[in-house]
């Protein structure tokens, strides 16, 4: 009798860790994730604790943009409103969400399903041809919780490059290429 418990609970221990390995084997390593040019998720290891720059809301969709110290830095110092460009290694994301209506307080509208997070790259050397910035997209799908890189497909669509950025941010040229200004606090 003993020994069929024993046998039992080994059994089910068992089950449990091969369940638990089983998701370790299928959960996913974000930051294994790179864009051709070698623009990979790993180099914004942290993204989501730098500190909160300025929101915006493009195509219906919520964004908050975050930075690094060193872009932080370059911000508090008038970049780049001052003519100077970013100092390299300045680093940006951007994270989109769908607008969603909160729950215990239905008259606020807050962030829903995460869209993606996208990301800017200041390596003046790697990203010359580009004006000195490496771009890099990365869709969320909330169902599955993983990452892909962006494509075409999307909207706006990404190229499968770390310039993939540098078209629509030649317009700022001037801010460095870089649309977005330190929010007031």
């Amino acid at each position: 009798m003993k020994h069929t418990k024993i046998i039992r609970i080994v059994f089910v221990v068992g089950m449990v860790l091969t369940a638990l390995a089983g998701a370790a084997r299928t959960a996913q390593d974000k930051y294994t994730l790179k864009v051709p040019n070698g623009l990979a998720f790993s180099e914004f290891r942290g993204y989501e604790s730098w500190q909160f720059v300025s929101l915006s809301l493009n195509q219906g969709h919520f964004a908050a943009i975050l930075a690094n110290p060193e872009m932080i830095k370059a911000y508090q110092q008038g970049f780049p409103g001052n003519g100077k460009p970013f100092p390299d290694g300045s680093k940006l994301a951007k994270i989109h969400w769908d607008p969603t209506k909160m729950q215990t307080f239905p008259s606020a509208t807050v962030p829903g399903a995460q869209l993606n997070a996208d990301f800017m790259l200041k390596d003046s050397k790697r990203f010359a041809a580009s004006g000195g910035w490496g771009w890099a997209s990365f869709d969320y799908d909330a169902a599955s919780g993983r990452f892909k890189p962006s494509t075409m497909a999307d909207k706006p669509p990404q190229g499968h490059n770390a310039t993939c950025g540098f078209t629509c941010h030649t317009i700022v040229k001037t801010r460095d290429y870089v649309f977005t200004s330190y929010a007031s606090r």
